[in-house]
């Protein structure tokens, strides 16, 4: 491998101006499409053979006129204190804005509060609707004809200037649902932004060069843009979550820059013993291009891995960021060569005054051979302190509740977490989750009077407050109850009222004859929680197994997988952890901008162990297989730990800050899913690049001595030999013309096979 991409590397320095011209053109090809076929995102979760997925599919084919109702907002009325809603006054400001609501942009229809109390008194329900019992709330539901993300800023502004003649009459007005003016509050860019000026000022100090510093920003953010350009043209054929686009430009981002990073940073070693930019540039791509080429499928295969779970919505936004994965790879082994190529020997030439460039030597009396001598020198202490840490923190694991961010979640100052606080204190809790009972008649003598019964035996099941009047398809043989519950969506009481329900649909069939089968998007939530919970373990089976084969066929050994993939797991529930400690629980919630509690959304768990276990494993190569090379070289094992770790914590360390930079650069919006995946994934970073790897793995290599490398004989002959550093690459040229020192001329930075054989590694 590594001699395809010497010669890649190569390729791209000697014709720069046409690979560099070339991804310009896809950049701007692909941004073209996304101008062209660019479609709407959604908010929706969907899994496939749920009972709640099922339903939702029975209303699509037999209930068309409810798939192409569209968007529906809700505007809350609440009376200012010691009032109520009910005086003419009162009723004459609303009416009002009902009536510039029935004129805004893109309205359908809206109903009216107090038409809707009256109706539902005269039919006896025993809750109420459109306006509270105490007349200190009222509500409106605003249709479109469209989906919420189809909702223009002019139908949003119109939204919102209707208030006025309720607000000028001293109501508070508010407003929730899938449309809310709060809509208008987009990314603009900044946490992008933030997360690149903190990688840019760790490039500055790592490199001490402008131009050195610049290349990986420059080659990062072009990555991202065809990537993201890339996965907008998409939508237009796909349903695309929402999430998708931010997870990519996470992980773009990341990746992209660290990537360039590891091959840079040995471009600039190569300059420094002599050789020619082009035979710099070639031998970089040939040795640290081949750990960014494992690194990143490493990352992509885990993502990749995530299909198998048969979910919808995050089968498309794995391979989303797993796309993007591929395209920062292609551009580090390409495009970056040549703009190494560009720069020439002028690379170090522009300082960054007060920062002294970086030389090979200095390392090994740095700050990280200190660390590692510390480390290696107290192996039993430091392995017992890092568990014993690391698993207090995990502790809060134990208590993870999984499910979907709601308005509850939201930003106390936003409108949309007024709406729903004002909804639950009118209504009740259970008004902002109502649970959709579908009952298909299709077998009912009488399916009308069968579908009053089954909405009478729902609303007997404790914890259902009231259910109401069943409404009918034109054909007359599916209807929709709504149940409202006792309590709020993301109470653990509504999953099981959902079960009892659901318990309870047999006995409804034996006397009525009509199926009954429980949606909407509380339901579909809880479905979506319990699919991807039990799907949680054997992907972190799946993972783990992967990881051993991966690191075995790497390293050639046995210990030093299985101390990979625990070190691992323990990143993983670390993590986790901490997740709850501050989203779950709310432990120093205000300290990282998080305004409410709730369940940790429900596909972060496995999500976050596939993108950590990309990047763990990164950490592991770029610092172990400088171990082993030492090694390979006849060094002692402690010596070998104590400068294979020098040589590798300075690049990982700007790595892992890089990476976690971008990542808590997300945490500074008000979304409650970005803000978590930001921290999950800053966090996991920091914890595996510096408690895991840079301090447990020496410490535990230390302990293996000479047996870390052991492998046995038979695995030994059935095991491909994988050079994923380039080590066995000598520098030759095809062309006969490459002028600089050829890399057996070099320390090399992998060892030989046959060096560290069963019969090596006694």
């Amino acid at each position: 491998m590594a001699s395809v991409l010497a010669r890649i590397g190569r390729t791209s320095v000697r014709h720069r101006r046409v690979v560099l011209a070339a991804w310009l053109a896809i950049l701007v090809a692909v941004v073209a499409c996304a101008g062209a076929f660019k479609g709407p995102t959604s908010n929706g979760f969907s899994i496939p053979g749920t009972e709640s997925q099922k339903a939702t599919d029975l209303l699509t084919t037999r209930f068309p006129s409810l798939d192409a109702a569209g968007a529906k907002g809700m505007v809350v009325f609440a009376a200012p204190k010691g009032s109520t809603l009910d005086t003419p006054a009162a009723k004459a400001a609303v009416q009002a804005t009902l009536a510039k609501l029935k004129t805004a942009p893109q309205v359908s229809s809206v109903t009216d509060p107090y038409q809707l109390a009256a109706v539902s008194k005269a039919m006896g329900m025993n809750a109420a609707f459109g306006v509270s019992h105490d007349g200190t709330v009222a509500y409106s539901q605003v249709s479109y004809p469209v989906q919420p993300m189809e909702v223009t800023p002019a139908a949003l502004n119109g939204l919102e200037e209707a208030a006025t003649p309720a607000r000028h009459a001293g109501i508070d007005v508010n407003f929730g649902g899938a449309v809310h003016p709060g809509m208008q509050t987009k990314p603009g860019g900044s946490s992008e932004t933030i997360g690149l000026l903190v990688a840019i000022v760790v490039l500055l100090i790592s490199f001490g060069s402008l131009i050195a510093a610049g290349l990986p920003i420059l080659t990062a953010l072009i990555g991202v843009g065809t990537g993201i350009a890339g996965i907008t043209a998409l939508s237009g054929v796909i349903q695309l979550s929402s999430t998708a686009p931010t997870l990519a430009t996470m992980i773009g981002l990341a990746v992209g820059i660290d990537y360039a990073l590891f091959i840079v940073s040995r471009h600039r070693q190569n300059l420094a013993r002599g050789m020619t930019p082009e035979a710099a540039a070639s031998h970089a791509v040939a040795t640290a291009g081949s750990a960014v080429v494992f690194a990143a499928l490493t990352v992509i295969v885990a993502l990749c891995g995530l299909t198998v779970v048969n979910i919808p919505f995050l089968t498309v936004m794995a391979l989303a960021a797993a796309g993007t994965v591929l395209v920062a790879c292609l551009i580090a082994l390409t495009l970056l060569p040549a703009l190494l190529g560009f720069a020439g020997n002028t690379i170090d030439r522009i300082r960054v005054p007060g920062i002294r460039l970086h030389q090979a030597g200095d390392a090994q009396n740095g700050i990280g051979a200190r660390w590692a001598r510390g480390v290696v020198r107290r192996p039993v202490t430091v392995v017992v302190a890092v568990i014993v840490a690391l698993g207090i923190v995990a502790v809060p694991t134990l208590s993870l509740d999984r499910g979907r961010p709601s308005d509850a979640t939201a930003p106390a100052s936003s409108t949309q977490r007024k709406a729903y606080d004002q909804l639950s204190a009118g209504f009740g809790p259970g008004f902002n989750g109502p649970l959709m009972v579908v009952v298909d008649a299709k077998g009912a003598k009488n399916p009308k009077l069968a579908a009053t019964t089954a909405g009478a035996a729902v609303a007997k099941v404790p914890g259902v407050v009231t259910v109401t009047p069943p409404i009918f398809n034109p054909a007359g043989d599916t209807a929709i109850l709504n149940a409202y519950p006792s309590t709020g969506p993301a109470d653990a009481a509504t999953t099981a009222l959902v079960h009892k329900i659901r318990a309870a649909a047999d006995a409804v069939h034996a006397d009525t004859g009509v199926e009954l089968a429980v949606t909407g998007a509380t339901a579909m939530n809880i479905d979506v929680s319990a699919k991807l919970g039990q799907a949680l373990p054997e992907f972190a089976a799946v993972v783990a197994v992967l990881a051993l084969l991966i690191l075995m066929l790497a390293f050639r050994s046995v210990l030093v997988p299985i101390k990979a993939t625990l070190g691992f797991l323990l990143t993983i529930v670390t993590t986790f952890g901490a997740v709850v400690a501050v989203f779950q629980w709310g432990w120093a919630a205000s300290l990282f901008g998080v305004h409410s509690t709730g369940p940790i959304v429900s596909f972060l768990p496995i999500l976050l162990m596939a993108v950590l276990f990309g990047l763990a494993m990164d950490y592991e190569v770029f610092l172990v297989s400088r171990m082993r090379e030492e090694v390979s070289h006849g060094t002692e094992p402690e010596a070998a730990i104590i400068a294979g770790f020098t040589g590798g914590a300075r690049v990982v360390t700007a790595a892992a800050l890089i990476m976690t930079s971008v990542f808590s650069a997300f945490m500074l919006g008000d979304d409650a899913i970005i803000k978590s995946m930001g921290f999950a994934l800053a966090f996991g970073v920091l914890v595996d690049a510096f408690v895991v790897r840079m301090t447990l793995v020496p410490a535990v290599m230390a302990l293996f001595g000479e047996s870390a490398w052991w492998l046995p004989r038979w695995l030994d002959r059935i095991l491909p030999h994988v050079d994923i550093e380039g080590g066995g690459f000598a520098g030759d040229d095809p062309d006969g013309d490459d002028d600089g020192p050829s890399v057996s001329e070099m320390p090399r930075t992998s060892p030989p096979s046959d060096r560290l054989s069963p019969q090596g590694a006694r």
